[in-house]
């Protein structure tokens, strides 16, 4: 196939076809990266309307753009309807402090189809013929309460009689360096309306800030071509198809856009480096400004612009090619290289989704493929930098108070690389545990990226000196759960098999060393007793607990996790397997292997028995896992909240046959010496030494009579069972909150379907009733790991009290096909996803369009948060597959 051989050339070096892609963000406004507020007020310093007019620090942001993989030279699309107050250049959304839930793009728009080199990608953009409801948008969303729903911006009705223009985004790549641009807006509504489109052409603005100032240029060239000269990166140029009016400006802030700052009237350059602000471009087409833009037409930010009244029902297309040859007639290929383009994805997508049955599973598949591979970011962010400020950054110097503030003790991070998003506009930063999870789809299609990822939260740059990984820029010192070993040693399987059982040890190698540093920064700072019982605070899960977990609590004392212990217990489970992988070719690591062996035993050993015979994270009484609140007078009492915290024991679980211990036979000896000399340790871990099915043996903090215990409660329909998975708080609380009182407040957790109603962590997520992708695969994987293990001894109702027992492989599918049941269209045609909304359920321009949202309501379905979080709900393009096994 094409697209493998470009693949391969790319991992080869011998031919960069990754060059180019999507790697601008969303939204780079309101981001701590271009935070300079004495105050740390990220959402309030760089705003929306200011982003306009002000060059970035970091980073660019785009409408369906592209950049090369150091984002000099960049592409987006501009519209103007004629009736906004400013061009559609960025996505509009909330800021924390606005929404009713939290920040939230209010914006329709959608990823349809990309290669993994980008050698073909498609994206969708509707966009209103009428003036865009800014203000609506603000003022109701601030007139709702926490109780109440999101207002959308399908709400309005600004969509209603079609009155909106489809703006579908295309590239297809002749070569590396040779881009070709088709862009068709589609007018749905019944009369004809005009519009204007403005590619444009930009570089990221690196000459400002005291380190270089040399500038790249822009420059009009013959026959509508735009010419590019970059030292780095080179020579382009912009092809444009048919008459536009070619415009510059500069990629430089206009100085009434600093804070504090009053230049009303100032002029549109400046006088001194003869500079056309950012916002030329914009001011001449909206405001009518002549003297906005450049007239020597040059500069370092241009737009083609095209303008047209388009029929009702009719496309209007425009064509462009960006490339670094000299073409003399760039649009004779034109059609032909992009039909190649789209057949080759065709191609690439017919082979991997071959076994996957049905129109509707495929087409849902490939838009999640698709939305994981538009997530591609260049992310830069050096810290050391943006906390002591640049040379020549305005308002230099900056307050001393700063180098204390966010992020002052990672100083040594320095990020500049193409890193997975969870959500380009909501979450335009990497997050630990989201990243990990992205990298089993993207694995799917591009096994070098997918470790490359994983490779870049270990290194240097990443990771801090003490071992600990980053979590997400506005706290890196915040903690996520240690799923990282886990992915790691996922996508080795994964390329291994892909790979004919050939094994990139290289890399399993580099991040195993890596990632003991990183266990290790858990036993010594999240173990504060030693006692094999963790904390961990926040763990990415925000509201999920009676109290916010990462700040101390009002009790004082700490909190015994049974999440943050059993995360650790798993970590120490892929270590140890990931070693006996290591000791295959190298009998060293059978030593590591042994290491985290025992120290699993050991934690193991601590969550039954409280480590020295105090009160238990089980808790006997209700045959379930809850987290444990120690006080400063060494009193304990059990937070008997019934959440997916106390789910989370069930992925520590492997299972080890006869040929990979025969092969370890050092891992063996000292492994059967410790479960004959301590026992008590062997009778809590279950069966090393008798095998199950196969002469398999497994390792799991849950016993047989455990195990159903936990199984009986998490699949009750009354409890975590819904129609769509597995809740992450159990609807027992609806009717019966936990309380927690102290002296002077009274600390409630209930069960809430949907949205949260608590502003912890700005209250944009919920983790207390919702359905989560991330967690529901893990306990999918590990129902599929206890399984290998029994085999069909071990069966259990299903749902609990049906009297229909399944095997755990079954259940693990069933659970999978409710998942699934969340975006494929059900009995009646409607997604579960899009709820009520009836122009996505039905509407032919909008129906088998699919978003992939942040998390799930636990009632009834309906997608909620991020809404093109395809990170870890891109897990669909792995459960799809499961649920028809």
């Amino acid at each position: 196939m094409e697209e493998q051989r470009r693949l391969a050339a790319a991992t080869a070096k011998t031919a960069p076809w990754k060059k180019f892609g999507p790697y601008l963000t969303e939204r780079q406004w309101g981001t701590v990266r271009e935070d300079y507020s004495p105050d740390g007020n990220a959402w309030g310093h760089i705003t929306h309307e200011r982003a306009r007019a002000y060059a970035y620090r970091w980073g660019e942001e785009g409408l369906g753009g592209i950049s090369d993989d150091q984002q000099h030279l960049c592409f987006a699309v501009g519209l103007w309807n004629g009736q906004d107050d400013q061009l559609k250049e960025r996505l509009f959304g909330l800021t924390n402090g606005e929404g009713n839930h939290g920040e939230d793009v209010k914006e329709v728009y959608y990823y349809l189809d990309s290669t993994p080199t980008h050698s073909y990608m498609r994206m969708l953009y509707k966009y209103p013929q009428a003036a865009f409801p800014y203000e609506q948008l603000r003022q109701e969303n601030a007139a709702r309460s926490r109780q109440e729903p999101e207002y959308e911006l399908l709400d309005t009705g600004i969509f209603d009689d079609g009155r909106y223009f489809d703006v579908f985004i295309e590239y297809a790549k002749a070569g590396p360096d040779d881009l070709l641009i088709s862009i068709t807006a589609h007018n749905r509504g019944p009369q004809a309306a005009p519009l204007a489109i403005l590619p444009q052409l930009w570089f990221r603005n690196t000459w400002a800030w005291g380190y270089d100032d040399a500038r790249p240029t822009l420059a009009a060239g013959p026959a509508g071509t735009v010419r590019a000269e970059h030292p780095t990166l080179g020579r382009y140029q912009l092809y444009c198809d048919g008459p536009a009016a070619l415009l510059f400006c500069d990629n430089d802030t206009r100085p009434e856009t600093e804070p504090g700052a009053d230049h009303a009237g100032a002029p549109n350059y400046n006088p001194a480096t003869g500079a056309y602000y950012k916002d030329g471009i914009n001011r001449y087409v909206v405001e009518g400004d002549d003297d906005a833009v450049n007239p020597a037409r040059r500069g370092t930010k241009a737009a083609a612009c095209y303008t047209a009244t388009v029929a009702p029902g009719q496309p209007h297309t425009m064509r462009l090619r960006l490339s670094q040859a000299e073409l003399g007639a760039p649009f004779a290929d034109f059609d032909a290289v992009f039909a190649a383009r789209r057949q080759e994805a065709d191609v690439f997508y017919d082979c991997l989704q071959e076994g996957l049955t049905g129109a509707d599973a495929r087409n849902v598949q490939r838009q999640a493929y698709a939305g994981m591979l538009w997530s591609k970011q260049f992310y830069y962010y050096d810290v050391a930098q943006w906390l002591d400020g640049d040379p020549a950054h305005p308002g230099a110097p900056l307050p001393a108070a700063r180098r204390a503030g966010r992020n002052a003790t990672w100083r040594h991070l320095h990020n500049a690389d193409l890193v997975s998003m969870p959500d380009k506009w909501e979450y335009p930063w990497y997050a630990a545990w989201d990243l990990a999870f992205h990298c089993l789809p993207l694995a799917a299609v591009d096994a070098e990226f997918a470790k490359s990822q994983l490779r870049l939260l270990c290194q240097d740059g990443y990771l801090h000196p003490n071992g600990q990984m980053p979590a997400y820029e506005w706290k890196f010192e915040d903690v996520n759960p240690p799923v990282h070993a886990w992915a790691t040693w996922r996508v080795y399987q994964m390329d291994k098999k892909l790979n004919g059982g050939q094994g990139d040890r290289a890399f399993l190698e580099a991040v195993f060393q890596k990632l003991v540093m990183t266990f290790t920064w858990w036993v010594n700072r999240k173990d504060r007793d030693e006692r094999n019982i963790f904390e961990g605070g926040f763990l990415g899960m925000d509201n999920i607990g009676v109290f916010d977990r990462s700040s101390p609590l009002p009790t004082g004392g700490k909190m015994e996790q049974s999440d943050g212990t059993s995360w650790m217990a798993m970590f120490a489970l892929n270590l140890m397997r990931m070693a006996l992988e290591l000791a295959q070719t190298n009998p060293v690591y059978q030593d590591m292997a042994s290491k985290f062996f025992e120290h699993f035993l050991y934690i193991a050993d601590a969550m039954t028995r409280g480590g020295g015979g105090e009160l238990n994270l089980w808790d006997e009484q209700d045959n379930f896992y809850y987290d444990v609140l120690h006080a400063p007078d060494d009193s304990r009492t059990s937070l008997r909240i019934r959440s997916m915290v106390g789910l989370i024991p069930l992925f520590a679980v492997e299972v080890l046959d006869d040929e990979l211990l025969a092969a370890a036979p050092h891992f063996m000896a000292r492994a059967t010496w410790l479960l004959n000399h301590r026992p008590h340790l062997a009778a809590l871990v279950g069966q090393l030494q008798e095998p199950g099915q196969a002469t398999r043996h497994r390792l799991s903090l849950l016993r047989r009579t455990r195990l159903r215990h936990v199984l009986t409660r998490m699949l009750d329909e009354q409890e975590f069972l819904a129609d769509y998975g597995i809740r992450s708080l159990s609807r027992h609380h609806l009717a019966a909150p936990y309380q927690y009182h102290t002296a002077d407040n009274a600390f409630t957790v209930a069960y809430v379907a949907g949205e949260s109603d608590s502003d912890m962590f700005g209250g944009n997520s919920n983790w207390r009733g919702p359905i989560w992708f991330p967690v529901n695969y893990l306990i999918i994987e590990s129902l599929q790991r206890f399984h290998f293990y029994y085999g069909d001894s071990f069966k259990i109702e299903y749902p609990t009290g049906s009297g229909h027992e399944l095997n755990l492989h079954q259940v693990a599918a069933a659970l999978a096909e409710r998942l699934a049941g969340l975006l494929l269209r059900g009995p009646d045609g409607r997604r579960p996803a899009f709820a009520q909304a009836a122009l996505l359920q039905t509407d032919p321009h909008f129906k088998n369009y699919l978003l992939f949202h942040e998390y799930f309501d636990g009632d009834n379905g309906k997608g909620l948060g991020a809404s093109h979080q395809t990170g870890w709900t891109g897990l669909i393009v792995r459960l799809l597959q499961q649920a028809q096994q």
